[in-house]
């Protein structure tokens, strides 16, 4: 089993390289959470932005400034240390007196806003996030990218799981084969949350590019699990017809692949041999995780992008501003536009499995 899977691309061989993130400003992220503060409870709800600085740090100094235990801090999504980001945090203050949170200075974040709030934020409990990137010193000509720009925002981009999930040179693929094997024990609770994820986003991952490699990936095939646009519902096509092949093609249903584990709702037809056929490549990380109590769901293989806008100051620097869905990378974007050589790194991303 290779360690570093090479993804399958939907739109043809990508021939510029690019670099990103020579700045933090150059990677920003705008959390939605698509809802807004109650205005009451014993919690309280911040708008934080940072630079440099991940956001379990940025919560564990939130926790001292407030003078609580760190459990009493949450946040909805992990955000990327390199890049400015804007995130929301809940503590939950009970009857300790607040902080002047607004008038508080760190040199890596500060404090926008401050409302009181019934709920602490659970993580993927948002919308999604805005994103704006710079990418600088393009191998060819920005106007070049522009047809590829245009395919793109048409037709979306195959929702993969961005690399981080696997670590550098997939390191945490091969940490989760010791694990399953039993070469491996673990007794950390986040390590061990962490391998069930790289796996189950390995085995969507193989899943999507092989309906990438055979031009299925937007396409509802007999027996397939569709999901509705925009949310997580799903349903079963047992046959397709004009109708819902319409829809698939406005981008109204989604194909799905698995996010595996026990039970759920499972593919039949040609849609379903295509899954077995994958998933008996990687026989071992499924009864892994499936041993490990993880109940299946589904996640949708196109990613379709919101609002995408692109801007050149000059014939090597461009400007992307798009809006993804929770639990969707901005790596799955940027890979079917250009070589940025990202290998680990983090970014916003709301762990939906």
């Amino acid at each position: 089993m290779p360690m570093t899977p090479a993804w399958d691309f939907a739109h043809g061989p990508v021939r510029c390289q690019a670099r990103i993130r020579t700045t933090p400003e150059d990677f920003r992220v705008d959390e939605v959470l698509g809802f807004a503060a109650d205005g009451a409870g014993e919690h309280v709800m911040l708008k934080v932005e940072k630079r440099g600085a991940n956001s379990a740090w940025v919560a564990k100094e939130l926790a001292h400034l407030a003078g609580v235990p760190a459990r009493a801090v949450s946040y909805a999504g992990r955000k990327d240390r390199h890049a400015v980001a804007v995130q929301h945090f809940t503590v939950f203050l009970g009857k300790r007196t607040e902080p002047d949170w607004l008038e508080y200075s760190h040199p890596e974040f500060r404090v926008l806003a401050a409302a009181r709030h019934r709920r602490k934020l659970r993580l993927g409990a948002l919308k999604g996030n805005r994103f704006s990137l710079v990418l600088r010193e393009l191998s060819v000509p920005a106007s070049m990218l522009q047809p590829r720009l245009e395919h793109i925002r048409r037709q979306g981009v195959p929702n993969y799981f961005g690399p981080q999930r696997f670590g550098r040179d997939g390191t945490n693929i091969e940490r989760a084969a010791a694990f399953f094997s039993g070469q491996m024990s673990i007794h950390d609770r986040n390590l061990r949350s962490l391998l069930l994820s790289t796996a189950r986003s390995l085995i969507f991952n193989a899943l999507l590019s092989s309906r990438v490699r055979d031009a299925t990936w937007k396409q509802i095939l007999p027996g397939e699990v569709c999901m509705l646009d925009g949310s997580h519902s799903v349903f079963h096509a047992e046959a397709v017809d004009g109708g819902l092949s319409a829809r698939a093609q406005s981008g109204d249903v989604h194909p799905t692949g698995p996010l595996w584990g026990r039970g759920g709702i499972r593919p039949s037809g040609e849609a379903g041999a295509l899954e077995t056929r994958v998933v008996h490549e990687y026989a071992e990380f499924a009864r892994g995780l499936e041993a490990a109590g993880l109940q299946a769901s589904r996640r949708a293989l196109r990613l379709c992008i919101g609002d995408l806008q692109w801007q050149s100051t000059n014939d090597r620097t461009l400007r992307l501003e798009f809006f993804l869905p929770a639990g969707a990378y901005a790596t799955a974007v940027l890979r079917e536009l250009t070589d940025t050589g990202i290998q680990d790194a983090g970014e916003a991303d709301a762990h939906e499995d």
